[in-house]
């Protein structure tokens, strides 16, 4: 099990805008189509992205502020986003307008989907972002090429990791998936008095789930799961993993077969994330393309043999 306490002195600017700063708290093995990155994001100025879309899955959660997602979709703080892989989002206008830099907070997690593509990890893409220097420069979410050609940032990135040209799968969801909390029961869990959680959900054939996890004053909650992994981050309150302390921010991640014990003193509120291994088909999907162009601005194109 991990355990990765969130730090005020531990954040990075690594987003292509420069107007985000990130603390890495969990991450997953990059040679794995489960690979994964678990962050903590920080709004530093006024935010813009434009319409774009990705070939891996996001889990989003402001925890403090407000997201917008595009074209009247906003994401409330508490709210949990479930973007799956290739649908295109955006674009996004996040003015701070009267909030102070670095108020806002997100969680953000991102992890290889259904398709088996993979995530690509923070150390391998400023490793590449260095190396493309040398044939042009990035300008915010695009990167120039010297001989005049612009491209979505990404797509150089990814081939200069992998050697592949980077696939877009055809999103599975007409929409990102949006669950407010608020709305759902808190259920009891079995042989756990004083434990209850809220089932926000589970998505694609692969069955990534999410949930809230409430633990009372006083109580004990003992979880295991021989497939998946598990990660945990507090949303409020403190308690323990075994000796361990937890705060308010603190991320957790149990393996497949690991067992978590947590408890709280004072009450606890977590968000788990539940991540099956991907299951790969016998055949790749021919559902993908190539480009970062997106579908209502130009037909699908065909895919490649």
């Amino acid at each position: 099990m991990k355990i990765v306490h969130a730090r005020d002195d531990n954040w990075k600017k690594d987003h292509p805008t420069g107007n985000i700063a990130f603390q890495h708290l969990l991450k997953g093995d990059p040679e794995s189509p489960d690979n994964f990155m678990y962050i903590l994001g920080r709004q530093d100025a006024d935010f813009e992205m434009p319409r774009h879309r990705h070939n891996f899955d996001q889990i989003r959660l402001p925890i403090c502020g407000d997201m917008n997602i595009g074209r009247g979709i906003i994401l409330r703080e508490g709210e949990v986003g479930y973007f799956p892989e290739g649908l295109p989002y955006g674009p996004q206008s996040d003015p701070l307008g009267k909030t102070a830099p670095g108020e806002r907070l997100q969680l953000v997690l991102q992890f290889g989907g259904a398709s088996g593509y993979g995530f690509m990890s923070i150390e391998q893409r400023r490793k590449a972002w260095s190396e493309l220097q040398e044939f042009g420069k990035f300008v915010g979410p695009n990167f120039h090429w010297a001989d005049g050609r612009v491209e979505w940032g990404l797509n150089p990135v990814w081939e200069r990791v992998f050697g592949v040209k980077l696939k877009y799968p055809r999103s599975r969801y007409k929409a990102p998936v949006i669950a407010d909390p608020r709305f759902f029961n808190w259920l009891a869990i079995a042989d756990a008095p004083g434990v209850e959680h809220q089932y926000l959900g589970a998505f694609s054939e692969r069955g990534v789930w999410m949930e809230m996890i409430r633990i009372a004053p006083g109580a004990e909650w003992t979880s295991r799961d021989a497939l998946a992994r598990r990660l945990l981050v507090v949303l409020d309150g403190e308690g323990t993993a075994g000796s361990e302390a937890l705060y308010r921010l603190t991320a957790l991640q149990c393996d497949p077969g690991e067992t978590l014990y947590l408890s709280s003193k004072e009450g606890m509120r977590l968000f788990l994330i539940g991540l099956p291994p991907v299951t790969l088909p016998a055949m790749e999907s021919q559902e993908y393309d190539f480009e970062e162009t997106l579908p209502e601005e130009a037909p699908a194109r065909e895919a490649a043999e």
